[in-house]
């Protein structure tokens, strides 16, 4: 049974937007050491107490996931302060280091002539997860 401590192995399909955005089914399945925090709160309170062969449907809400979306992790760059290699686009991911020099990943939002949007916050931030979920093993 799941519990703190509980090295465990699962078969996952992430649903978002009603769409599969990620999926372990013909693959390694997703290991992690429940109660480390290596996976999201609500998805880790939805496996405890399963044991292996258990099946689980479940939504996690932002709160419980990657949080909201923070207006403040929007921010828009001066062009001639982006060293990237060719044209910027819509959608392409940068790397940044924040004040305290931490590496920082973000998606080019928009383009102008004079500056860039990019988006710092978490791919998933603000979504509605929806987990379908085989527990493989646990020991």
């Amino acid at each position: 049974m799941i519990q703190n401590g509980s090295k465990v192995k699962i078969e996952y399909t992430l649903f978002v937007d009603k769409k599969v955005f990620d999926s372990s089914k013909g693959g390694e399945p997703l290991e992690y050491v429940h109660g480390s925090g290596q996976i999201i709160p609500g998805l880790e309170r939805t496996l405890e107490g399963l044991k292996p062969g258990d099946e689980q449907k479940t939504h996690v809400g932002p709160d419980d996931a990657y949080g909201p979306i923070h207006p403040q992790a929007i921010i828009q760059v001066p062009r001639n302060q982006i060293r990237e290699e060719g044209a910027i686009e819509t959608g392409m991911i940068l790397s940044a280091r924040n004040a305290e020099g931490q590496a920082m990943q973000g998606v080019v939002t928009e383009v102008n002539e004079n500056s860039v949007t990019v988006d710092f916050n978490h791919p998933l931030a603000g979504k509605e997860l929806y987990f379908e979920i085989t527990i493989i093993d646990v020991s």
